[in-house]
């Protein structure tokens, strides 16, 4: 199994449980976002294999199945170097695809809810094609991997490759890194911190958070499925909390001095985020079955320990 983007939040997850279903892994990762923190604790495993490599360059190397994760996914990192972010997205689909094709390998695409961009339809099917602003500054990451989602179609009809396309929403767990801007990682570590939590907007935003194991179970599915499911396929938890609601749980969960303060929301931000995962469970009998209590008190431990707070 090749993962890339092994090393980073998503792809530490799933390197642990391929392993533990006993495949031989090989995680490739530039770190870029990543760290080699996240599988240290895997390098002692005689099936496991790091690499450092950038997908946007060819990889010559022989798998069975590619899953293929590279790219930054929070927007403080994919906005640092929005062209790479493309490149990452677009030339690394095309190198992973151009790989899966030599080697006869099945290979998932990771991509993103971003792909609906600031929804017109509420929750968000697979078939709704998007309402995205292709010149903003989240474009670079919305549209690569809208990009990419083309390519992927475009192999498996011109090719017959075998390919599986997951469209995730919002993941938390631990090892999310403790700077990423992303929401539920912000506001944690600044209630551990004793910080002020920083709601963008009024709050009343909407988002669906699943809990990382829940998702790396249905990546796992996806790849097993028949070869005519390619998706795309949402998966994601249907229950929707405004982001006001999050942070006011959160804070009850630490406890603690910080108070909520309110900034101006960022260009297009997008209001609301809630998966329709009815294709999920009716094909891979996949549904998320964490809570967002019991998935919150694992990612504060997680940063409490890491923080040493």
């Amino acid at each position: 199994m090749l993962i890339t983007g092994g090393a980073g939040f998503l792809g530490s997850h799933l390197c642990e449980r391929l392993l533990n279903d006993g495949c031989d892994v090989l995680c490739v990762d530039n770190f870029y976002s990543g760290t080699r923190d996240n599988v240290a604790h895997l390098l002692s495993n005689p099936r496991f294999e790091l690499l450092r490599h950038d997908v946007t360059f060819p990889l010559y190397v022989e798998t069975d199945e590619i899953y293929n994760l590279a790219c930054p996914a929070s927007p403080i990192h994919y906005q640092r170097d929005p062209v790479q972010t493309t490149k990452t997205s677009v030339h690394g689909a095309i190198n992973m695809l151009g790989l899966a094709k030599r080697t006869k390998a099945k290979i998932l695409q990771a991509s993103t809810s971003e792909v609906y961009g600031d929804p017109e339809i509420h929750p968000q099917r697979e078939g709704y094609w998007g309402h995205v602003n292709p010149i903003g500054i989240r474009s670079c990451y919305d549209e690569g991997k809208r990009c990419a989602e083309t390519l992927f179609f475009d192999y498996h009809r011109q090719h017959q490759l075998e390919i599986k396309v997951v469209r995730i929403f919002n993941t938390y767990g631990p090892r999310m890194h403790p700077n990423d801007g992303r929401v539920v990682s912000n506001f944690i570590v600044q209630a551990l911190c004793g910080e002020n939590i920083t709601i963008y907007g009024d709050g009343s935003q909407t988002r669906s958070f699943c809990y990382v194991d829940d998702l790396i179970d249905g990546f796992v599915r996806m790849m097993a499925s028949p070869f005519d499911l390619t998706g795309p396929i949402n998966m994601g938890n249907p229950v929707e909390i405004t982001i006001k609601e999050l942070a006011e749980t959160v804070l009850k969960m630490v406890g603690g001095p910080s108070k909520l303060i309110f900034q101006a929301l960022p260009q297009d931000d997008p209001k609301q985020r809630q998966p329709d995962i009815t294709l999920a469970h009716e094909t891979l009998g996949w549904q998320p079955n964490i809570k967002l209590e019991q998935g919150l008190e694992k990612t504060v431990a997680y940063f409490r320990a890491r923080l040493e707070i």
